[in-house]
C-alpha cells in the first residue's frame, strides 16, 4: 500500500514538474529582459568563453561570405587626419550576376530568383541572440591604457576589421573655433586629458558637459551586477567610447525599440559631427531635440530600453536644467571636417573642383535623385524615409537577426561623409562604393559605371 502510494505520489510531482517546464517552455513573449540572474556568475563566464570562438566563428564566416574584407586603400583619397580611405564594391555579388545585369532586373524578378546580394540585406550584431555594445579593440586598448578601465567582453569580440572603420583617434573640430584645426591634438578624448586640451576653450558650461560625457555609468553589459559581460564588476561605458572624440569608432548595440530580440536593429554608430542642424534623434527618431537624446540614453538606451534592469544595475538620472543642458551645449559645438571644394551654399566651387566630382555633382542633383533627401549645405531634410528593400528579398534569419522591413530610417547628413564608414544605419555598406550600387540599385536608377564613378567623386568631395 506505501509504495503504491509512494509510486502515486511520485507520479503526480512528475506531473507538476512537467506541467512546470511545459509553463516555462510556453511562456507568452515579454517586452521586459530577464531581472534575476538564475546562474552564478562563475558559470556564466565559463560557458559563454567556452561558446565564443564558435560564435566569432560564425560572424567572420557570414561577412566573409557576404563581402571582400581585403585592405585596399583607394588612390590619393584619405580622411581628415590622413588614414586611407577604402577602394571598391566590397559586397559580393551571386554567382555569374553583374551590377549592370543585376540593375536592370526589376524587384520581384530579383527576390524571387534569389538574386539579391547577400551583403545588402539586414547585417546581424556579432551575436544577434545576445546584443548589447562592443566596442573595437583599438578603443578598448587605448581606454585601458589612459583610465585601466576594460571595455572587453568575455563573450564575444567586434567583427569588422580595422581598416574599414573611422581614422582613430578622429579629429575634433569646433563650430565655436575654427582656427583651431583639430583641437584633440590627435589623441583621444578621455577623462584624464579633457581639462588639459580644453580649458580656456570652452565655457564652463561646456566643459562641465564635456566631463560628463567622458563619465562612465553603468550599462547593460557594463556594470557591477552579476549580470554583465565584463570579467571583473564594471564601472561602465561612457557617451564617448562610442562617439570617440564627438565622432565614432563604429562601436555597434542593438537599438533598444524593437522587440522581439530577431527583430532588433543592429546600430553602426552615427557621428555627432553637425549635430546642432539635426532635429531626429534615437534609433526611431522620436526624440527632437540633442537633449532629449542624451537624457534618454542614459535613462534607456543604455539598458536595451528596459528601465526595469536599468533600476537594478545603476542608472543614470541626469538633471535636465544643467547637466543635460550642459553635455547638449558641448555637442552642438561639434563641426563637419574642413571641405575646400566647396563653397558656403555647401556646393562644388567650380575653380577647385575637377571634373570628375563636378559631373558628379550634377548626377547626384539630377537623374540620381540623391538631394531629394540630401538637401545642401549639409546634405539632410532632417527626415524620415523607408527605402522598402525588403521587396528585393524574402524575409530570413541570418544569425539570429530576422531580415524583414527595415521601416524608415532617417536621412543622416553627408558633410564629411568619407570619414564616417561604415554605412547604412547597421553597417551593412563598407564602403561608399558599396553605397553607390546599394541606392542604384534600392532606387531603380540605371546609373551607368561612368556615372557611378563620378558620383562617388563628388561624395569624396562633401
Amino acid at each position: 500500500m506505501r509504495k503504491a502510494l509512494s509510486a502515486t505520489l511520485a507520479l503526480v510531482a512528475a506531473g507538476f514538474a512537467s506541467a512546470a517546464q511545459a509553463q516555462v517552455s510556453d511562456k507568452p513573449p515579454s517586452s521586459y529582459s530577464p531581472v534575476v540572474t538564475t546562474e552564478p556568475f562563475a558559470t556564466i563566464l565559463s560557458r559563454m568563453q567556452a561558446e565564443k570562438p564558435a560564435v566569432m566563428r560564425r560572424q567572420f564566416d557570414l561577412l566573409n561570405e557576404r563581402y571582400d574584407l581585403a585592405n585596399r586603400a583607394a588612390a590619393g583619397v584619405t580622411m581628415a587626419r590622413g588614414k586611407p580611405v577604402q577602394d571598391g564594391v566590397r559586397v559580393k555579388l551571386p554567382a555569374g550576376q553583374s551590377w549592370d545585369r543585376l540593375g536592370a532586373m526589376r524587384p520581384e524578378e530579383i527576390r524571387d530568383r534569389d538574386q539579391f546580394p547577400k551583403g545588402f540585406l539586414p547585417l546581424p550584431h556579432p551575436n544577434h541572440p545576445e546584443g548589447g555594445m562592443v566596442f573595437p579593440k583599438f578603443h578598448i586598448d587605448e581606454i585601458k591604457r589612459q583610465e585601466a578601465r576594460d571595455l572587453t567582453r568575455f563573450d564575444l569580440d567586434f567583427d569588422l576589421p580595422d581598416h574599414l572603420l573611422p581614422e582613430f583617434p578622429a579629429p575634433i573640430f569646433l563650430t565655436t573655433r575654427p582656427d583651431l584645426g583639430d583641437v584633440a591634438q590627435g589623441k583621444l578624448l578621455t577623462i584624464d586629458n579633457f581639462f588639459e586640451l580644453f580649458n580656456g576653450v570652452l565655457n564652463p558650461k561646456q566643459l562641465e558637459g564635456l566631463r560628463l560625457l567622458l563619465t562612465p555609468f553603468p550599462q547593460q553589459q557594463f556594470n557591477q551586477t552579476e549580470d554583465r559581460r565584463s570579467e571583473r564588476p564594471s564601472r561602465g561605458v561612457t557617451c564617448f567610447d562610442c562617439h570617440a572624440n564627438g565622432h565614432t569608432n563604429a562601436s555597434t548595440h542593438l537599438v533598444g525599440d524593437i522587440r522581439p530580440q530577431p527583430f532588433r536593429h543592429r546600430i553602426d554608430t552615427p557621428s555627432l559631427r553637425g549635430v546642432n542642424i539635426q532635429r531626429l534623434f534615437g534609433s526611431q527618431r522620436a526624440l527632437k531635440s540633442i537633449e532629449d537624446f542624451t537624457e534618454f540614453e542614459q535613462r534607456a538606451a543604455y539598458f536595451d530600453g528596459d528601465p526595469v534592469t536599468a533600476t537594478k544595475k545603476g542608472v543614470n538620472v541626469l538633471e535636465r536644467g544643467s547637466q543635460v543642458h550642459f553635455m547638449a551645449e558641448f555637442q552642438a559645438l561639434l563641426d563637419f571636417p574642413p571641405a575646400p571644394k566647396l563653397n558656403v551654399m555647401g556646393r562644388l566651387d567650380r575653380s577647385k573642383a575637377n571634373e570628375s566630382e563636378l559631373r558628379g555633382e550634377a548626377i547626384f542633383f539630377g537623374k540620381g535623385q540623391c538631394a531629394a533627401c540630401h538637401a545642401p549645405p549639409y546634405y539632410t531634410d532632417n527626415l524620415m524615409h523607408n527605402l522598402r528593400v525588403e521587396r528585393f528579398y524574402k524575409p530570413q534569419t541570418v544569425n539570429g537577426r530576422m531580415a524583414a522591413a527595415d521601416g524608415p530610417i532617417k536621412t543622416f547628413p553627408l558633410r564629411g561623409i568619407k570619414d564616417s564608414p561604415p554605412y547604412l544605419h547597421d553597417g551593412r555598406l563598407l564602403t561608399l562604393d558599396d553605397t553607390v550600387e546599394f541606392f542604384n540599385l534600392v532606387l531603380e536608377l540605371k546609373l551607368t559605371q561612368p556615372e557611378k564613378t563620378d558620383l562617388l567623386a563628388f561624395l569624396r568631395a562633401l
